[in-house]
């Protein structure tokens, strides 16, 4: 197997630079074929696909057809076509790929050839003209290329392909049927005598004055079109013809798709890119500055020894500024309690981090080069293979965050995981392949196929997702910081910004931002069959859209808690996936601008996947950022109260009765705490098992004077009582 010789430097550049407007980076994925002047060059067919038209730049359709569909009466070979073996990603994603009875040779060129001749019915004719009017596109492979259209970017002399070319035309809205095609081959010399092609033009025509000259040869000429007539009475026959033209070309066979891997507006994805990233180190900034003020401001205010003393708890106000515990510090107690429905939570946690570790994967490996667009299917092959190894990580996850949780059905836990979700997607996905059946488009998915699917689903996915839950499950469960109060704290009303409508509301926009651009460049790439390989912004748009949700999340976690809401869980979990809803409202905008549906069946097709596509990206998102969320917020409260525990150590030994320190666990941390050592020695109970302090230990500290041992017991019974 060739492969593209790129430097090491390049290869790290298209890494973290994104991919070049000007040319692509990827493994061909194919071994070449040489050919020697003579030899037989296979043209396969594939599936007519919607596209947008000259007329109409709308799209009218969301189903492919088979390329011999009944209806088109397309030229087959005398002993029918043959199926060629494709990959489970490329049957799933609609190929349909069959031999055809084009006859090409390397470098021999042909003018006038015949394919044959085809009657249509007026109920045929009827249904092709409805399929010229919707703008369909034939697609052919030769030697693993797609025939292409070149095609001019607006504005610039650079030349591009677009894979396909148009059934047909329409001229003052009169339908007309092309049926000569000039095939223009390009091929590089390899080395002497032998051929290799790196690129395929197919220019069609309609000729209606073409006429059939015994068995294999016809005439080409005239420029009356060829228009279908819809009656019954009318004969509508139609001479298929093609012409084959060979050209060297300097173009190796390394960078043959070259051509075709053109990136639409650049500018405005390096706009876009950059829009986010200002937007990203603007809210990482804000999220800093907030948690680093915060942390700065309770040290040094409990830090301030010096300027306590007993008098600092008598009446006067300045005790309360000294010591106040307000927003969030009065919630610590409550703050890792178990959120409602675990179970729900723990799964859908653990199903989205399993689609986070298959999507970012997928990237980089589309980002190295490694899913060549030669390998038709290979993106779609891959999704699925990292799906389902991903599924321990997945179950796994689950389990974690379940057992944190103190959950106790750990069985449904085990089941769920690895069913809830992908039944869900497929279910959805088996109820949209019954509306393509029914349309009898190409589209749809096999049985056998959907039966492999659900196969490798229970045979591999399913019990990697057990064996994960399983590990997960054995392990220690993690330990929250602080205990949990036993009384969950009231919860005051909050309002504005805070509620959870306005607040998914405002935490949607700036994820969504980041990928709007490239999520309307991969609409087009998917209902307008075209070719998509910009995965370098691809991966800069996901980070910044992860980075961008983290912060929003963790901004409205800070708030809420402020606002002595300990609801974090689901209130973050709906948080960070508010930018699916952008999504599907940026699908139903494509949906007004960009098409226009013949049939309520392409609308329900068209709203099924968007929904589902949004769906995924919710739960996608909604995990990562809870995993984003959880180790900032533990981290914020253990840093506040790490030597709050250090005090119950002391006092329960030495310093107060049993009643007071049930009094004092409920009270906010002492000012003096923070003046202890962080790590007290291993002996330190029974230092104090005697009831009695040392003051030598207080004063090894920063080497700090402290109050007596009895006026610091006198000052903390002082603040018990206060409290009470």
């Amino acid at each position: 197997m060739r492969r593209l010789d790129v430097s090491t430097s390049g290869a790290l550049l298209a890494v973290f630079l994104a991919s070049s407007p000007a040319a692509a980076f990827y493994f061909p994925g194919t071994a070449p074929s040489s050919y020697k002047t003579g030899d037989a060059v296979p043209l396969y067919v594939n599936r007519l696909t919607p596209a947008d038209s000259q007329n109409d730049p709308k799209l009218r359709s969301v189903f492919s057809f088979d390329y011999y569909h009944p209806p088109f009466h397309f030229c087959r070979e005398r002993d029918g076509p043959k199926e060629i073996r494709e990959s489970l990603g490329s049957i799933l994603f609609g190929d349909r790929i069959q031999t055809s009875p084009f006859e090409l040779k390397m470098g021999v060129n042909e003018t006038c050839k015949l394919l044959c001749e085809a009657p249509y019915p007026g109920k045929d004719a009827a249904f092709v003209n409805s399929r010229i009017y919707q703008g369909y596109d034939l697609n052919w492979l030769i030697d693993g290329l797609p025939a292409a259209q070149s095609l001019r970017e607006p504005g610039s002399d650079e030349s591009f392909y677009q894979p396909g070319f148009a059934l047909g035309l329409v001229d003052e809205d009169v339908p007309m049927l092309n049926n000569h095609y000039d095939i223009l081959i390009d091929y590089h010399e390899a080395s002497p005598g032998n051929f290799r092609v790196v690129g395929v033009l197919v220019d069609p025509y309609s000729m209606a004055d073409s006429r059939r000259q015994g068995d294999h040869q016809a005439t080409c000429t005239g420029q009356t079109p060829v228009v279908l007539k819809e009656n019954d009475e009318d004969t509508n026959l139609v001479v298929f013809t093609y012409g084959v033209y060979w050209r060297p070309s300097p173009t190796p066979f390394a960078t043959r798709w070259d051509k075709y891997l053109h990136v639409y507006d650049p500018k405005i994805h390096w706009f876009s890119l950059i829009n986010s990233a200002v937007i990203v180190l603007f809210l990482v900034g804000m999220v800093s500055t907030i948690l680093v003020r915060t942390l700065k401001k309770d040290i040094a205010r409990y830090n301030r020894l010096d300027q306590f003393a007993l008098e600092d708890f008598g009446e006067s106000g300045d005790a309360d500024d000294t010591v106040d515990d307000s927003g969030w510090k009065l919630v610590h107690g409550d703050v890792f309690r178990p959120p409602k429905n675990p179970l729900l939570l723990s799964v859908l946690v653990g199903n989205g981090a399993q689609l986070f570790a298959m999507t970012a994967l997928t990237i980089v490996f589309a980002l190295l080069g490694f899913l060549s667009p030669s390998n038709r299917g290979a993106l779609g092959t891959v999704i699925i293979i990292f799906y389902t190894i991903f599924g321990f990580f997945g179950g796994y996850a689950s389990a974690r965050t379940y057992k944190f949780f103190h959950g106790e059905s750990w069985k449904l836990c085990f089941f769920y995981t690895p069913v809830a979700l992908p039944a869900i997607v497929f279910g959805v996905f088996f109820l949209m392949n019954l509306f393509v059946w029914g349309r009898g488009a190409s589209g749809a998915v096999p049985f056998t196929t959907m039966l492999v699917v659900v196969i490798i689903w229970f045979v591999i996915s399913v019990p990697l997702s057990v064996a994960g839950s399983w590990l997960g499950f054995k392990q220690a469960a993690i330990e929250a910081p602080v205990r949990t109060n036993q009384i969950p704290r009231q919860i005051p009303p909050v309002g504005g910004y805070l509620r959870p409508l306005p607040s998914m509301a405002l935490a949607g926009v700036l994820p969504f931002g980041a990928i709007f651009v490239e999520l309307y460049f991969i609409m087009n790439s998917i209902w307008f069959s075209k070719v998509y390989y910009m995965f370098g912004f691809l991966f800069v748009c996901f980070g910044l859209m992860i980075l961008t949700s983290a912060a929003v999340t963790v901004l409205m976690i800070y708030f809420l808690l402020c606002a002595e809401n300990y609801h974090w869980q689901w209130r973050s979990f709906f948080t960070a996936g508010a930018s699916a809803a952008y999504v599907f409202a940026s699908c139903l905008v494509y949906w007004v601008k960009d098409v226009s549906w013949a049939s309520w069946t392409s609308g329900v097709v068209y709203l099924g996947y968007s929904a589902l596509l949004s769906a995924l990206v919710f739960v996608l998102t909604d995990s990562t950022i809870f995993f984003f969320s959880y180790p900032l917020l533990r981290m914020h409260i253990n840093r506040r109260f790490i030597n709050h525990r250090w005090l119950i150590v002391i006092l329960s030994h030495a310093l107060i009765p049993h009643r007071r320190l049930l009094l004092l666990l409920r009270l906010p941390m002492h000012p003096l705490l923070p003046t202890l050592p962080r790590r007290m020695p291993r002996n330190t109970h029974e230092r104090y098992k005697s009831h009695r302090l040392e003051p030598r230990l207080y004063k090894r500290h920063n080497n700090r004077r402290l109050p007596t041992p009895p006026r610091f017991i006198e000052i903390c019974n002082h603040a018990v009582e206060r409290a009470t």
